[in-house]
């Protein structure tokens, strides 16, 4: 599996590296994932651009690492996903995910959810 990993300060950008997400590559997807010390207390960009095909075993496994942030009360977006997959995962996880044209949207996506929970905390 190749991915490269771009840490900011409140960010995780993961740009991942192959043309299709199978049932073999998508389980070693979730844990090398589940494995980066980099994600914790950051939010997660999944930079899907290079991405082709994804079968349902790879498309579960991109909404397993996306609802994972938010177990951790942490923000995530999808972007460069091409429009065929777009359609197959809102399909698949209607209305659950984040999933933007650019990685610039994603980045300020992320960061308006983080200052909205940031927001909320302070009202309490």
């Amino acid at each position: 599996m190749q991915f490269k990993i771009d840490t900011k300060e409140k960010i995780v950008l993961l740009r991942l590296e192959e043309e299709t997400l199978d049932a073999k590559m998508s389980d070693a997807f979730v844990d090398a994932t589940g494995a980066m010390d980099e994600l914790e207390g950051k939010n997660l960009i999944l930079d899907l651009h290079s991405l082709q095909s994804a079968d349902d075993d790879g498309l579960k496994a991109i909404f397993t690492v996306y609802m994972r942030q938010y177990d951790r009360s942490l923000s995530a977006a999808v972007a460069g996903l091409n429009s065929t997959l777009t359609q197959k995962l809102t399909a698949a996880y209607p209305g659950m995910l984040n999933i933007v044209p650019t990685e610039s949207e994603a980045i300020d996506m992320v960061m308006m959810e983080d200052f909205e929970r940031e927001l909320d905390l302070d009202e309490e």
